[in-house]
């Protein structure tokens, strides 16, 4: 007969600690380093590395180079798969608690508000992953939402794969865009910046105490290889990547609370 201890699901198993909770918890808002994560958990660089490694060979969190310093890694919550783990672990408790078959329901949108929420993506190039980012949540909140997007070396013009996999797949054109730089917002107030590559997180400037700083670290899809079919291929992937992200986005922005001046 299995003992209790087997019998427990998979994410009870590795949520269940407190320290992992934690390093959950933290990474659920942001991608972070080890030594970040050190920090916010109050734990030893030798603890914190070894429960990332419980949580990694548990498929919950992810590891990948930094853009900005190889001998770094950002770590990432996978948000579907424990979503679907804490699914299985209802489900093994009592079948009353199985989800529902159909799908994911599209998370709820920001309700209207005055001023609305604004928020900033910002990479290097602001030629690709940036302007889909914000292409993407206006869409998904149907202008409910301020986005705006920029880089730290602004790029001649946009890149042709990125807009075309926006046209192609989200029926969303930006052909007309052209790349801005950081230093052109420089006064203005939001309520989230979201850096999404490495190398522009180390150098994006403040945007004042008020907002609230995310960081996905997201690959450089024109470092995939020289030819037009892998660029293009890793845009597909990154796009795909950053809807996700978008979606698992809305609830945050949905219950953001109205700043009082």
């Amino acid at each position: 007969m299995a003992s209790s201890e087997q019998a427990l699901p998979a994410f009870v198993r590795l949520a269940g600690h407190t320290l992992r909770w934690r390093l959950l918890t933290e990474l659920a808002a942001s991608d972070l380093r080890v030594r970040e994560l050190m920090t916010l958990v109050g734990a030893p660089q030798n603890l914190v590395s070894y429960h990332l490694r419980l949580l990694r060979d548990g498929g919950l969190v992810t590891a990948t180079r930094s853009s900005h310093d190889g001998r770094d890694s950002y770590y990432r919550l996978d948000l579907d798969r424990c979503g679907q783990a804490m699914a299985d672990a209802g489900a093994a408790l009592h079948p009353a608690l199985h989800p529902a078959l159909g799908g994911v329901p599209e998370p709820p949108a920001p309700p209207p508000r005055s001023p609305r929420l604004s928020v900033l993506f910002a990479c290097t190039g602001n030629s690709a992953r940036s302007p889909v980012a914000e292409a993407l949540l206006r869409r998904h909140t149907a202008g409910q939402v301020t986005v705006t997007s920029a880089g730290s070396r602004p790029a001649a013009q946009m890149n042709p794969h990125a807009v075309r996999v926006l046209r192609e797949r989200y029926g969303i054109d930006i052909a007309g865009r052209r790349p801005r730089h950081l230093d052109t917002l420089r006064g203005r107030r939001f309520d989230y910046v979201i850096t999404l590559c490495d190398k522009v997180r180390e150098v994006c400037p403040e945007f004042g105490d008020h907002a609230r700083w995310i960081h996905w670290s997201t690959p450089d899809p024109a470092a995939a290889g020289r030819s037009e079919h892998d660029v293009h291929a890793a845009l597909g992937r990154v796009t795909a990547d950053i809807d996700t992200r978008i979606r698992h986005l809305l609830p945050v922005l949905a219950q953001t609370p109205e700043a009082h001046s």
